[in-house]
């Protein structure tokens, strides 16, 4: 599984801004009326949320997520080990509540 796997089960819907696309990263925007959609996409690809938004974020939650911003209790993390790298996935809110911010690693073991 890589993240264009993940990402062309979600090409019908609506991007904001694609701010940074490589083979090991991305972080694009995407509109909050599609938040349903994206979840059930990542849920399908990497499981359910190892982090939920709402829930406060372990040591080991951070440890994770260090390289790509940490993340916070408001935020939503989820994460699959495959066996040559695991890929976590992170929907970060804004405050205008009209927007997310989705940010996936490929990180090697």
């Amino acid at each position: 599984m890589t993240l264009s796997d993940i990402l062309s089960k979600v090409q019908g819907l609506g991007v904001v801004d694609r701010r940074s696309m490589t083979e090991d990263y991305c972080e694009l925007v995407f509109f909050s009326k599609d938040l349903e959609t994206w979840h059930q996409v990542m849920a399908e690809a990497l499981g359910e949320p190892r982090k939920p938004a709402g829930q406060e974020p372990t040591d080991a939650d951070q440890s994770l997520t260090l390289n790509t911003g940490g993340i916070w209790i408001g935020q939503t993390l989820f994460e699959k080990r495959f066996d040559t790298a695991t890929i976590i996935a992170k929907f970060w809110p804004w405050e205008d509540g009209e927007h997310i911010t989705l940010k996936m690693a490929s990180l090697n073991h």
